[in-house]
């Protein structure tokens, strides 16, 4: 058994202080001072004393004792020494804020030179409470920019210059630059003139003279700061003075940190630090002697210098400008041990290396239960679960010992109650066993239903890791049901899959109920199911539910025994057709697969299309020619095929998804256990395979297709020849080239989807292929026609194959051609095979695709990390708000409706209304209740939603949706159907008295008959509806304690790796391209300043007329002057030289531009862009423009009028500069009303131009609108950009997720990206940022403004080693201690 609440509870750990030694707290930790720059005794192998390698800083050799505390190299943690400096150095990390420190400070008197008000504003500043990281740093930063302005300091009227670094580690100030100390600068000159004279060369450089800042100076300035100017610097007094920063003392950390490695001759190779260290301590010997000595300055300074750089590379060897000396390997100093991927952060504390786990090759076994893995024996020998003895299961664990570590159900360890590990290989097991006692720990063996967590990497959701039962079973793979490959993306061509053993019973407890197969069947990215039958198993149910397929009592009873290897209780369904033979159906099979037995509570009632359906207009859906609409009532297949739609993944409409949420889990996983033991044994029996004939083309097929391509190719030579000869008229917004492209692509594309429809009618029903197109097992109709009829237009960025010799894609074809053929066409299909060039042009394109690939999957990984550290500690509470691990708000109800992703049913809603409703009908038959009128439903239904567990439980909008579905759907549809029927409605609620009268009694029974067979509701079927709709509601509810956080970093982050990387999409025209998919969403979650294709949509005031769209086009377009002039030429007379332009009024008014000649002068009057001047400009009518040129000398007049000519093209005369050009558009479903597509930026003029709705203009551009409009409505456009780009791609996402997204990025009241700079802001933790990026800087920083971290997020958490306060850690127990208290100590006399 477990051991009970222990009252000597471990100390815990409660908040990290940030900070930096002071020198003498540096010799107070260390165990002595290091003198000797040499390691070893010469001859031997023993270290010096007093070296780096001194025995008492602990020892990295195996044998030898530690001299401090004489504990040997296990036990011994190391001890510090310390090494003192003669001169102070800077420390590179602390390099830049000594800068920003000098600059608030006087150089004189070291006081911050502020005065006194501003002194005590900023203080009360930094003072208040509840300041976060952000509003502290920037008071920090505007104390820095005041105090950099002062140059005579308010205290003691020095003067102060420009503090700046110049060269690696070398500050200096220069005082004397600003025009107003010339006095003093000149004095400064004067008392260098005795140095002049005596030394005339330096004279020139004396104007350059400035004032060098070394370290023995600044720590001199440094200890006279006050504490109070202390804190106006952001620093604190007792955790970081200001010249602790400098360093005085170097302390020497224990050597177990930078062990020496034993070479095989005897000598040892030595770690960078221990060399770096033994370099500082040479030149540090060198500078004591040369003070000692006397030695010039020029000398000692180079080596403070030199000290200054080896004490800079021993805290971080990448500096920069500084040239890596001896170009071998470069060193690696702390800082490089701590950042990085493999540094100690990411590779040893975020993320370890794990015991009991093993790794090997996948394979498939569909007679495994979906939650079940097969374990190789000899993975189970070695993975071990320490189980305690007890009297339930101490026979069992003899046997395991007695059968030792060799053989399967062994053990290999035994603990007994002393504490003491016997190893099973030796020793007598027979004796142990005997020996074994209750309450001993038995490290046994993996055996047959233990639980083990199962992963595959990439584990880009939480679904990539799951908790499967054991089974061991021999060979040397791990197996499992193919229905669960999804979730991990696994297939069999040779993927490795991982698997971890959990060692306590509490966490096998909590994996089977979290991460268990069982309970994920849906992924919560939008709540479709994830794990359903693939591939084999669709092309099985699609054929056994045909039509044509009967089956003969012995056929049909022994297929039925597949799905349950013949142990399963069978209750065998009446046969179909009982003359002239008794059989049975292939769909009656799937009847007993979801109901095998009267046992079974499972009656499935499903509507659905499946993938064969074809719609026609009068006709009911299931009278499908092609049994394409499934009708399943209580658990009996009435008509339809079983194909992807119906028991794939994907779709909520699935027969597996609607047991889930009608039965639960475990009946939907036995379901799907049943029909993949059937698929598979049964498609064995059949047979299903591939040969050449498959996709051989019949004659007929050929000759369509030929002719077919040569009438697609005859198409594109007229639109060639068109556009040779300049007569191919334009689209809106593309030139001619573009325009002739679109249409021929559009062309060629249209003759591959064209022929792969007439290939499925050709193909006959039993062609394999087309089978998997059909029912969407695999494959698709254009990998069917690509085989037999032609592979198609080969595309590369979304255009045809560019030129890659000169004016042609290859030497083959013309140049300048652009016919199919050359431009990428492959009019062969893989049957016939590809011509040469047509082989070249496709791998070109295949190419594409595999680095479109590789690409994509660095930018979505990093795209997805980022995500994660951003939401991680977000968690809903139990009044299901959402919180930071610091208690910040995010949003007061998780998603606005506090609903669970995974178990929402419908579109966005907790309960399908109209299938339950359908449900319940079936399952609850009206026998011989009265119907209820109309209004009693309604009636009803709303006494019902008044009771406390609906309004105390649910959201009003709930309510309201289902009160709202009677009212139409059921009460509504009676009163329709009694209208036409001739009695009344019914819907208007009678008086008191009236309310039990019939108001049918005088009515045709026949026709109450009727009205009944057609819609009946009874009382019982109304409560029982309600009552299915609150339980669902009650289970969509969200836990308290739920990772929404990382849950909708995943379901952002998931999707990305799915989308293709290069795309653009056409906006309603074909020349607005919107950027999409990867790139897109990364500019929108990097708050992107600058994005690719900014847009911004604007509403018309008369969005019918496009006469007045083209007025507004007109002036929110920019205009050019080369746009609307017809010539310009420069004339040259003899007294004057002027540039003459012509103005194309015709075009200005067919253009609806709203300007005139003298705007158009006063426009290149005013132009910024021209560098000349002041311009004479003179207008004659009725459209000449004569822009005059002064001259400053002669000999540029010509110049000048050249540069001029060359630059008035591109002067603006009307529209907005920033706009690059707007298109109008038909609004999509907009019945012909016209929308302004504005490309560029500048959405405050495009907002307030005249004929444009201000109120309905909205950018794709976040930072604009967060500027113009505000942070919720920059929330609003994160949240609708990131679901456009989803779902042009084909993804859904659930609407929370992003919602969670839009708040964490405007949380904080500006938007803030997903990026390093971005999340720095959203937290104060120290711990948590510094694991994410720029490790090392964070660290210096947190040190610097002596931070202190809480650890309550959960990086923090991970890398402490504390469980993390999320999930199942969120809520506290309180346990009152058992031991007595300890009275308080009684002050000292000296202490009162």
């Amino acid at each position: 058994m477990k051991e009970q609440v222990l009252d000597n509870t471990p100390k815990k750990i409660r908040y990290i202080q940030f900070g930096v030694l002071s020198p003498q707290n540096m010799v107070k930790i260390a165990e002595f001072e290091i003198t000797q720059r040499d390691l070893y005794m010469p001859e031997s192998r023993t270290p010096i004393k007093g070296g780096v390698l001194d025995l008492r800083l602990g020892t990295t050799m195996k044998d030898a004792v530690c001299e401090t505390c004489g504990q040997k190299m296990q036990e011994c943690a190391g001890h510090w020494g310390y090494l003192k400096l003669v001169l102070p150095i800077f420390h590179i990390g602390y390099f830049r804020p000594v800068i920003n420190i000098l600059q608030e400070i006087c150089k004189t008197c070291s006081r911050v030179m502020l005065d006194e008000a501003d002194r005590r504003m900023y203080l009360r500043r930094l003072r208040a409470p509840g300041l976060d990281n952000l509003q502290r740093n920037r008071i920090i930063k505007q104390i820095n920019d005041k105090c950099k302005k002062v140059t005579y300091c308010p205290h003691c009227n020095a003067v102060n210059g420009v503090v700046k670094k110049v060269g690696p580690m070398k500050i200096t100030h220069d005082k004397y630059r600003l025009k107003r100390v010339d006095a003093e600068a000149e004095q400064f000159r004067k008392t260098f003139e005795s140095a002049a004279a005596s030394m005339p060369e330096i004279k020139p450089h004396i104007s350059k003279a400035q004032d060098d800042l070394n370290p023995l100076r600044v720590l001199r300035l440094f200890q006279r700061i006050s504490p109070e100017d202390c804190e106006l610097l952001g620093l604190s007094e007792e955790h970081g003075r200001p010249e602790w920063y400098i360093w005085q003392y170097l302390p020497v950390p224990p050597s177990c940190i930078r062990p020496s490695v034993l070479q095989d001759d005897n000598s040892s190779n030595e770690d960078d630090l221990t060399a770096k260290l033994s370099e500082i301590i040479f030149t540090n010997a060198i500078i004591r002697a040369g003070l000692e000595r006397g030695v010039t300055v020029m000398n000692l300074m180079e080596q403070w210098e030199f000290l200054q750089l080896a004490a800079a590379m021993y805290i971080n060897s990448e500096m920069p400008g500084v040239p890596n000396a001896n170009t071998g390997k470069p060193s690696r100093g702390l800082c490089q041990r701590l950042k990085g991927k493999q540094g100690r952060f990411r590779g040893n504390l975020s993320g370890k290396r794990v015991d009991f786990s093993g790794r090997t090759v996948i394979s498939p076994d569909p007679n495994m239960r979906i939650d079940q893995v097969a374990v190789p024996e000899r993975v189970a020998k070695v993975l071990t679960f320490p189980e305690r003895v007890n009297r339930h299961n101490i026979h069992k664990l003899r046997q395991n010992v007695i059968n030792g570590p060799f053989v399967h159900p062994g053990a290999n360890f035994v603990q007994g109650a002393n504490g003491f590990k016997r190893f099973l290989k030796f020793g007598n097991r027979q004796e142990i066993a005997a020996d074994l006692q209750i309450g001993d720990l038995v490290e046994r063996h993996l055996s047959d239903n233990d639980v083990v967590l199962f992963n595959r990497q990439p584990s880009l959701h939480r679904l990539s890791i799951m908790a499967h039962f054991a089974k061991v079973m021999p060979w040397r793979t791990f197996r499992f049901n193919e229905c669960v490959c999804s979730p991990y993306n696994a297939d069999f061509d040779g993927d490795e899959m991982n698997m971890h053993l959990p060692q306590t019973q509490e966490a096998k407890a909590e994996a089977i109920e979290l991460m268990g197969v069982k309970n994920n069947l849906v992924t919560p990215r939008n709540g479709e199911p994830l794990i359903a039958a693939t591939q084999d198993f669709i092309t099985a149910s699609y054929l056994l539910s045909h039509k044509d397929t009967f089956y003969t009592r012995g056929e049909f009873v022994q297929t039925c025994t597949m799905m349950g290897d013949g142990e399963m209780k069978i209750d065998l369904p009446p046969p179909v057709i009982w003359k002239p033979q008794r059989l049975w159906t292939g769909k009656q099979v799937f009847n007993v697969l979801f109901k095998p037995n009267k046992e079974s509570k499972v009656l499935l009632n499903v509507e659905a299309k499946t993938k064969s359906f074809v719609k026609e207009e009068g006709r009911l859906p299931d009278m499908c020619p092609n049994d394409g609409w499934l009708v399943v009532q209580n658990s009996e297949i009435m008509c339809g095929l079983v194909d992807k739609a119906v028991v794939g993944d994907g779709n909520k409409n699935s027969v597996f998804y609607v047991i889930l949420r009608d039965y639960g889990p475990i009946e939907a996983a036995k379901c799907m256990n049943r029909l993949a033991k059937l698929c598979a044994r049964w498609l064995a029996n059949r047979g299903f395979s591939i040969g050449i004939s498959d996709v051989t083309p019949g004659e007929r097929l050929s000759k369509i297709k030929f002719d077919q391509v040569t009438t697609a190719y005859a198409k594109c030579d007229d639109i060639i020849k068109d556009y040779n000869n300049g007569k191919l008229e334009t689209m809106a917004g593309c030139n001619e080239e573009e325009t002739m492209e679109s249409m021929v692509s559009g062309i060629l594309s249209n003759v591959r989807g064209d022929l792969g429809k007439v290939c499925m009618d050709e193909l006959n029903m039993y062609n394999s292929p087309s089978i998997m197109a059909r029912c969407g097992s695999k494959g698709s109709q254009i990998n069917v026609s690509q085989m037999v009829a032609c592979v198609g237009q080969q595309i590369i960025s979304g255009s045809r194959i560019p030129d890659g010799f000169q004016d042609r894609s290859l030497p083959h074809f013309l140049k300048h051609s652009k016919s199919p053929p050359a431009k990428g066409f492959v009019r062969n299909s893989f049957y016939t095979g590809l011509s040469p060039t047509e082989f070249l042009f496709h791998a070109i394109s295949g190419r594409e695709g595999l680095v479109d690939t590789a690409v994509k999957t660095a930018e979505t990984g990093y795209m997805a990390r980022r995500l994660m550290k951003a939401f991680e500690d977000l968690v809903t509470h139990y009044d299901l708000s959402v919180r930071n691990s610091e208690g910040a708000m995010l949003q007061f109800c998780y998603g606005a409706d506090g609903l669970d992703p995974m178990t929402i049913e419908g579109d966005g809603i907790p309960v399908e209304f109209a299938r339950n409703l359908r449900h319940v009908k079936e399952i609850t038959p009206p026998k011989a209740d009265r119907g209820l009128l109309p209004w009693e439903i309604n009636f009803f239904a709303e006494k019902e939603t008044q009771r406390d567990i609906w309004q105390k439980n649910c959201m009003p909008t709930f309510i309201e949706m289902v009160l709202n579905f009677v009212n139409e759907k059921m009460a509504g549809k009676l009163a329709k159907i009694r209208k036409a029927h001739g009695l009344q409605s019914g819907l208007a609620i009678p008086d008191e008295d009236y309310m039990d009268i019939d108001i049918d009694e005088d009515e045709d029974s026949v026709v109450k008959n009727v009205v009944r067979n057609l819609f009946v509701v009874t009382e019982r079927q109304l409560r029982d509806y309600l009552g299915v709709c609150l339980s669902k509601y009650l289970k969509a509810k969200i836990e308290p304690g739920t990772a929404v956080g990382a849950i909708g970093a995943q379901s952002i982050g998931e999707p990305g790796t799915q989308m293709t990387l290069k795309t653009f999409h056409f906006a309603g025209v074909a020349s607005m391209n919107i950027t999409l998919g990867v790139p897109r969403i990364k500019e929108i979650i990097n708050a992107a300043k600058v994005i690719s294709t900014p847009i911004i949509k604007c509403e018309l005031h008369s969005n019918r007329d496009v006469r007045a769209a083209r007025v507004v086009k007109g002036r929110v377009e920019k205009t050019t002057l080369g746009d609307v002039a017809m010539y310009m030429d420069e004339v040259y007379e003899p007294n004057e030289t002027y540039i003459l332009l012509r103005v194309d009024l015709e075009a200005i008014n067919r253009l609806q531009l709203e300007t005139n000649l003298h705007q158009i002068a006063h426009a290149i009057k005013t132009a910024p862009k021209l560098k000349m001047g002041q311009l004479d400009v003179q207008t004659s009518r009725p459209d000449i423009i004569r822009v005059y040129v002064h001259a400053k000398q002669d000999e540029s007049m010509y110049y000048s009028l050249k540069a001029l000519k060359r630059v008035l093209a591109n002067v603006v005369i009307t529209g907005l500069p920033s706009v690059v050009r707007a298109v109008i558009s038909e609004k999509e479903g907009g019945k012909g009303a016209k929308q302004l597509l504005v490309e560029g930026y500048g959405l405050l003029e495009v907002m307030t131009t005249d004929g444009i709705v201000g109120k309905e203009t909205t950018s794709n551009h976040i930072m604009e609108v967060a500027q113009v409009l505000g942070i919720e409505a920059a929330r609003n456009t994160i949240i609708n950009e990131i679901q456009v780009t989803m779902s042009s791609h084909g993804m859904t996402i659930d609407h929370r997720h992003v919602f969670l997204l839009g708040d964490i990025m405007t949380s904080k009241g500006e938007v803030l990206g997903i990026t390093r700079f971005g999340i720095s802001k959203m937290k104060d933790s120290v711990l948590s940022i510094a694991s994410f990026e720029k490790t090392t800087d964070h660290l210096f920083e947190a040190a610097l403004y002596s931070k202190k971290d809480g650890i309550v997020g959960v990086s923090e958490q991970i890398i402490m080693g504390i469980p993390m306060s999320i999930g199942t850690g969120l809520f506290k127990l309180i346990h009152k201690s058992m031991k007595n208290n300890i009275p308080s100590p009684r002050p000292l006399l000296f202490d009162i």
